[in-house]
């Protein structure tokens, strides 16, 4: 994949692309259609340009054989003459230049295939260099633009994009180019072997044919727009309905999410009938177009043997010539329609490719040099809105090896903290430091090697156990994978699954429970060994008991080194060496769990608030709704976003 490390320079890429830039989308496509770093290519491009011309050849001189042997059967004989009376002879038999006539076929057909052939991996490879680019680029774009996209018409838009390449690239050089070749030959032929009142009736119909070709498409691209538009709006209803298929259920949403959808597919039905209607029209207008000129050109021929000046091989080879012109004619449309329609289709996927990364390595940075791993916040501030402050002026340490645990109320900014140290944003004001290296100036690469992170909401790839553990190092082994599933706790379960580690978990990972896919994200940073941790309460998923085992194995792991804790439980944080309180995004108080209890602020009150949740909920255990024990239910009035908290907090109390 190397190669993709040559592509053009990202100023030839920032060319913006509508509906009428047709000349710009080639000039675009340039660069990989002629790869500067692929001689091989480029010879393939000039041997397609050869084969071109010498197909078209071919092509002009089948009715040149149709009228030869038309002449020999009625007997006029008026094929070239050879000195060789042998040729002479051959020239003049009907059969020999009906031979010629099926052997040039084969040859136009067979150089047109060769060059198809020739030119196909030049196409594939535009497509492919094109693709990649994008695929990259998209990795490249801030965590801003992959939380307001839509999937399902995000990836509708690059599939329509990438079928678009290759119809540009392939109508380019195959369509277009023969065409006008075509055009060119056929005219001089009846320039030259007729008279030039043939030329103008050729010339006319190839500019009613082109004109009305172009103004009737120009037409139809509302038309197709309307009819993406409207295609990709039901494909993210689609998706968007399907990713969240265990919601409709809860809401019994089926009927109401079908209307939702068949309203979208009703307008890309009615977009669709009128792309169709627009099409025929199309296709009627330029048959009646080309029929006339047709017409007028074998009458013009029939008026000439009847004057004896044409033979009948030239009415046939008129007909011949014009039914032949008439593919290339056609071509000319279905290319300039393809390559408009193309346009269309190419122009978000370009719109994309021009989004400039709100995030970039500054010139000339280096990568981060982790001797002790202390990360200190200097005076931050940030905002994703700026008329809405989300980090106000916040100054912390997490010393080398040590613990640093950061709590407070929703909205209050702890997870904009671990946003922040991974770079996904940059801080509006102060600076990040990593052993004195502000994040902003080393390889944002280097810097996220070095950072492992357990989220609170874990996504896995769909594709097997081993394959998402292993995604923490790629190059680990078998058994070190396996390691770091024993100690995050999950190899028991793994190894009861029938395929064990090569079991599939499903898109997202939906075929594991909560636990199970906090368990894998936990063994794959495990695997990671970073030397700064960051936990976005790792354990939030697991019940109590599973959880006290997760948190021994995170307590090792994380023994020497620096951690930084995102955290809801507060049981889970009791032996962190500071706890940071945040609320409004400012710190609001310090210190250890002892010492903040002592305070009675903020924390004492999120605390206390906790272990009376988890109290009543044992009274309620004990009690039940009618006398029975029910030991999983909540008690009323106890929020439900308390229910993983309750059971940990008294634990850490007692």
């Amino acid at each position: 994949m190397r190669e993709f490390a040559t592509a053009p320079d990202r100023s030839t890429r920032q060319v913006r692309v509508d509906g009428g830039a047709l000349v710009s989308t080639l000039v675009h496509l340039w660069p990989y259609i002629w790869p500067a770093d692929r001689a091989d290519l480029k010879a393939r491009v000039g041997f397609a340009a050869v084969l071109i011309f010498a197909a078209k050849l071919a092509t002009i001189t089948v009715p040149f054989t149709f009228k030869w042997a038309t002449d020999a059967l009625a007997g006029h004989g008026t094929a070239p003459i050879f000195a060789n009376d042998w040729l002479a002879w051959a020239a003049a038999t009907p059969v020999m230049m009906t031979l010629a006539y099926g052997g040039t076929r084969i040859l136009m057909g067979a150089l047109t295939q060769w060059r198809d052939g020739i030119f196909a991996k030049v196409a594939m490879h535009a497509v492919r260099r094109l693709a990649m680019l994008t695929f990259e680029h998209m990795h490249l774009l801030s965590l801003r633009f992959h939380l307001e996209r839509k999937t399902g018409g995000l990836t509708r838009i690059l599939e329509r994009g990438r079928n678009a390449i290759e119809t540009i690239v392939r109508m380019l050089l195959l369509q277009l180019l023969p065409t006008i070749v075509e055009v060119v030959l056929v005219g001089w032929v009846l320039l030259f072997h007729f008279d030039w009142r043939y030329l103008i009736i050729i010339l006319l119909t190839v500019a009613l044919y082109v004109g009305f070709t172009f103004y009737a498409t120009e037409w139809r691209i509302g038309i197709r727009r309307k009819m993406n538009e409207s295609d990709t709006d039901a494909n993210v209803k689609a998706i968007d309905s399907l990713l969240n298929y265990e919601t409709v259920k809860y809401f019994s949403a089926e009927e109401r999410e079908a209307k939702r959808y068949d309203r979208s597919m009703a307008r890309y039905e009615d977009a669709s009938v009128k792309a169709y209607t627009s099409l025929a029209i199309l296709n009627a207008g330029q048959a009646i177009v080309f029929t006339i000129g047709l017409a007028a050109a074998m009458v013009l021929c029939a008026i000439g043997i009847e004057h004896g000046t044409n033979t009948v091989g030239d009415f046939v080879m008129i007909n011949a010539m014009m039914i032949q012109l008439y593919q290339p004619l056609n071509f000319m449309g279905l290319v300039y329609r393809e390559i408009k329609q193309a346009v269309i289709d190419i122009e978000l996927m370009f719109s994309i490719l021009d989004r400039k990364p709100e995030i970039e390595d500054r010139p000339g940075a280096l990568p981060l040099k982790v001797r002790t791993g202390i990360i200190r916040f200097d005076n931050v501030s940030f905002a994703y809105e700026p008329e809405r402050a989300i980090l106000k002026n916040v100054s912390f340490e997490v010393a080398a090896g040590h613990t640093v645990a950061i709590v407070g109320p929703t909205g209050a900014g702890k997870s904009t903290v671990s946003r922040l140290l991974f770079r996904f944003y940059d801080v509006t004001g102060g600076r990040i430091l990593i052993d004195g290296q502000d994040i902003r100036d080393v390889t944002q690469n280097s810097l996220r090697a070095a950072i492992g992170m357990v989220p609170q909401d874990t996504v896995l790839f769909n594709d097997t156990i081993r394959y998402n553990i292993r995604y923490g190092q790629w190059d680990a082994t078998n058994a070190e994978v396996e390691d770091a599933a024993r100690l995050a706790q999950i190899d028991g379960f793994i190894r009861l699954a029938p395929k064990g580690y090569e079991t599939e978990v499903g898109e997202r990972g939906l075929k594991l429970s909560g636990g199970e896919k906090q368990r894998v994200a936990i063994a794959r940073t495990i695997l990671k060994a970073p030397p700064i941790l960051l936990l976005d309460e790792a354990t939030s998923a697991l019940d109590s008991h599973t959880e006290r085992d997760i948190q021994d194995a995170l307590d090792r792991v994380s023994r020497n080194r620096t951690t930084l804790v995102i955290a809801h439980r507060l049981s889970t944080i009791v032996g962190a060496d500071e706890i940071l309180v945040l609320d409004q995004g400012s710190i609001v108080e310090r210190g250890k769990h002892s010492e903040l209890l002592a305070s009675g602020g903020l924390y004492a009150s999120m605390w206390n608030r906790q272990r009376e949740a988890q109290m009543a909920r044992e009274i309620l255990a004990e009690v039940g709704e009618d006398g029975a024990a029910a030991p999983n239910r909540n008690p009323p009035g106890v929020p439900e976003a308390d229910k993983e908290e309750l059971v940990p907090a008294v634990d850490a109390a007692e």
